[in-house]
């Protein structure tokens, strides 16, 4: 992750660091700017989007009334690696998928080795 972070500072800048840069790019700081309904899928042991910025954005949305919908796998990192996780959530983008687009969606069923967890209705 180290050479890749390295990277990624140079092509958008030090947002560790630069607060007032962050504030310019963050969605955190631009909540009230997201008009689309959003779905999120975490994996509590991200080391790159660390659990907490998920947190943050979709709780801030809850609190202002923005559509969102969290989901959280407590045994994933960046990525969904185990399959029952990740059809676990392919189902649920088809179904998030199909409220706010329309369409159709094939019956939900959680996968029996799924571990979703949902932080925003707890």
């Amino acid at each position: 992750w180290g050479p890749l972070r390295n990277q990624m500072l140079i092509k958008i800048g030090d947002v560790d660091s630069d607060e007032e840069f962050n504030k310019k790019i963050s969605p955190l700081y631009h909540v009230d700017n997201i008009k689309a309904p959003l779905l999120i899928g975490q994996g509590a042991n991200d080391p790159r989007v660390k659990q907490a910025e998920a947190d943050q954005i979709a709780f801030s949305m809850k609190e202002k009334g923005i559509p969102v919908e969290y989901v959280l796998y407590p045994d994933e990192g960046h990525g969904f690696a185990r399959p029952d996780n990740r059809i676990d959530f392919n189902g649920r983008v088809e179904l998030f998928l199909e409220k706010h687009l329309g369409g159709r969606a094939e019956p939900f069923k959680r996968p029996e080795g799924a571990t979703a967890e949902f932080p925003l209705e707890e």
